[in-house]
């Protein structure tokens, strides 16, 4: 018996990847995510998605500390995200980053976890991608 009962994890994971193939199985991206990640070990997990709320942590501390959503700070910040994407799931488009960016204030969990770093961060976040997509 394990210390930690993790059966309720267990569940939304499988219940978002459903959701995921079922909105995106089709496309190349999830595609490549799939053979992208399908060896990651649960430790490699943690990594890749500490490191991805690090760059949401980011974008909280770029917020606070006064810069805009079309500063340079916060347009790099953006690019980071970008590349963090592609370098961890699958190659990140413009095109599709600007529909991560409208996910992160339209479906409440991603708001939810990405705001955990400071309310407003997804608003944040998703006005710099906005902005970045649009140039």
């Amino acid at each position: 018996m394990s210390a930690f009962d993790n059966s309720e994890y267990e569940t939304a994971r499988q219940q978002y990847e459903d959701e995921a193939k079922k909105r995106w199985g089709h496309t190349d991206a999830y595609k490549e995510s799939r053979a992208k990640t399908s060896g990651y070990s649960k430790d490699k997990w943690n990594d890749v998605l500490g490191g991805l709320n690090g760059v949401f942590a980011e974008f909280a501390a770029c917020r606070n500390g006064g810069d805009g959503a079309d500063s340079e700070k916060a347009q790099q910040l953006v690019k980071k995200l970008q590349d963090y994407i592609t370098l961890n799931f699958y190659y990140c488009t413009d095109d599709i980053l600007a529909g991560l960016g409208q996910m992160y204030v339209c479906d409440e969990r991603f708001k939810k976890n990405i705001n955990s770093n400071g309310e407003g961060t997804a608003e944040f976040a998703s006005e710099a991608i906005k902005i970045y997509c649009k140039k």
